[in-house]
């Protein structure tokens, strides 16, 4: 059973959503952050601050292969997981990336309050540093074989469009 990989900028509500989803179809969720803070035990933020982001994306991209080695999980990825090729190739080997997005606007009320993303904090408007960042991604989140924008539906309904999606991309490849 495939992992079901969600991905996308920080504030789209991969984590709650992820939760939900999980809890929904009965599988094991993983918040790839989560992870590398059990692993590492310090914070994202103090990982950042302390190595650096390349020792951080090194963390990431080891959490990343562990993942995609198990089956059948939920699966929320740090916003810049899939800015790395390789991360990208490991999680399709054995996932159905979903995409969340939103409009700049809601990701900035969402983390404006937020001391724990390090990519945003420092000097500059916010609301321009969300901008520049979801420009200079949008690539890299375009892998995503199906997307929900989460400022459009709240998280139940998200969670009923992935699983809608999925079932039907299961009934189609069973033709």
């Amino acid at each position: 059973m495939k992992n079901i990989v969600l991905i996308g900028f920080m504030g789209t509500g991969k984590s709650a959503v992820g939760r939900r989803l999980a809890a929904r179809l009965g599988r094991q969720f993983v918040d790839t952050d989560e992870e590398i803070e059990r692993v590492t035990g310090r914070t994202v933020a103090q990982l950042f601050a302390r190595e650096g982001e390349v020792r951080f994306r090194s963390e990431e991209a080891l959490v990343v292969k562990k993942v995609a080695a198990r089956a059948g999980l939920v699966v929320a990825t740090g916003g810049g997981a899939v800015l790395t090729p390789a991360n990208v190739e490991t999680l399709k080997q054995n996932g159905i990336l979903i995409g969340l997005t939103t409009d700049p606007e809601i990701i900035f009320h969402r983390v404006r309050r937020k001391k724990d993303r390090p990519l945003l904090n420092g000097a500059g408007d916010l609301q321009t540093r969300i901008k520049e960042m979801l420009a200079a991604r949008a690539d890299a989140y375009g892998v995503a074989e199906f997307t929900v924008d989460t400022g459009r539906h709240g998280q139940e309904e998200t969670v009923e469009l992935i699983v809608k999606y999925l079932q039907e991309r299961c009934q189609s490849s069973d033709r």
